[in-house]
C-alpha cells in the first residue's frame, strides 16, 4: 500500500476548494481518484459540510433570490417531460429532464436553467440510449415543485400555487418555451392546391404541444392566451391530447420567442 504524505493531501485539498474536479487533481498528483474523494469527504466532514447531510438554502424556506425566468423555463420542462424521484444512490430526491441526443442545445438549456435555479447543487448529465437524463440533486425539490406526488401526473391534479402563477405571468414564454421543448415540437406541413390548371404544393410550419393531462395542456393553453397565440385542439383517435398553433401571425410569434428544439 502507498501512503501519501501531509503535503500531497493539503495540495489536493486546496485544488479542491478552488473548484477542480477529484479526476483532475488524482491525474496531476498520481493519487488514486478514491483517495482523492476520501479525503475530500474527511475535509467536508470537519467542517461540517458532510456530503449528503448538508443542502444549499432554498428560496422558499429561506427566502433566497431565485432565478424567476430559469425557473420558469424549468417548470415548463418538469410539467412537461420531468419526473422528481426520491429514489437515488445518493438518498437525496433528484430533479430528470430526459432530453433527446437529437437536441444537444435544448440539454444545454436545460442544464443552465439547473443551474440557475439551483446554483448550489450539483448537475449531472446521464447516458441512456439514443438521450441523456439532465438531473439535479436537492432536499427541496418538493419545495419548489409542489406538483410532485405519489403516481404519473396525469392522474392528479396539477394546478400552480400563486407565487408560481406570479412567475408565469411574469415570464410567459420562458414557461411555454418549456413546454414546448419538453412535450411540444415545431413541424412543417404541407398541402397541395391546383392553381390554373397546375398543382403546387404549398408547405407551412407548425407548433404542437402534446399531453396527456388535461390540466397541464390548460396550462398551456391558458399562458397562450394571455399571449395572444391562438390555438386548437388535434384529436388523434379520439383522444384530445393534442395543441396545435398553425395561424401565420401565431406561429410567428412562437418562431419569435420559442422556436425549433436544436
Amino acid at each position: 500500500m502507498r501512503f501519501h504524505g501531509t503535503e500531497v493531501r493539503q495540495t489536493a485539498l486546496a485544488l479542491l476548494r478552488g473548484g477542480s474536479r477529484n479526476a483532475d487533481v488524482a491525474r496531476r498528483l498520481g493519487v488514486p481518484p478514491g483517495t482523492i474523494a476520501y479525503w475530500l469527504h474527511k475535509d467536508r466532514a470537519e467542517q461540517g459540510e458532510c456530503p449528503g447531510r448538508h443542502d444549499p438554502a432554498c428560496p422558499r424556506c429561506d427566502g433566497t433570490d431565485l432565478d424567476r425566468a430559469s425557473y420558469a423555463y424549468l417548470l415548463g420542462l418538469y410539467l412537461g417531460d420531468g419526473h422528481i424521484s426520491h429514489y437515488s444512490a445518493h438518498r437525496v430526491p433528484n430533479l430528470m429532464i430526459t432530453c433527446s441526443e437529437a437536441w444537444p442545445g435544448l440539454m444545454d438549456e436545460c442544464e443552465q436553467a439547473m443551474r440557475a435555479v439551483f446554483p448550489g447543487n450539483a448537475v449531472c448529465r446521464v447516458r441512456r440510449t439514443g438521450c441523456r437524463n439532465v438531473k439535479v440533486y436537492s432536499k427541496h425539490l418538493a419545495c419548489l415543485f409542489p406538483q410532485h406526488g405519489p403516481g404519473r401526473k396525469h392522474e392528479r391534479r396539477i394546478a400552480l400555487e400563486g407565487w408560481q402563477q406570479d412567475i408565469v405571468d411574469a415570464h410567459p414564454w420562458g414557461f411555454v418555451r418549456g413546454l414546448i421543448h419538453s412535450d411540444g415540437c415545431r413541424i412543417t406541413n404541407w398541402t397541395t392546391r391546383r392553381v390554373g390548371g397546375e398543382v403546387k404544393r404549398y408547405e407551412y410550419p407548425r407548433y404542437f404541444f402534446t399531453n396527456v393531462s388535461d390540466d397541464i395542456r390548460r396550462l398551456c393553453t391558458d399562458t397562450l392566451d394571455r399571449l395572444g397565440v391562438e390555438w386548437t385542439r388535434c384529436s388523434r383517435g379520439g383522444k384530445p391530447y393534442n395543441i396545435s398553433v398553425a395561424r401565420r401571425a401565431s406561429v410567428a410569434l412562437m418562431d419569435a420567442h420559442v422556436g425549433p428544439k436544436h
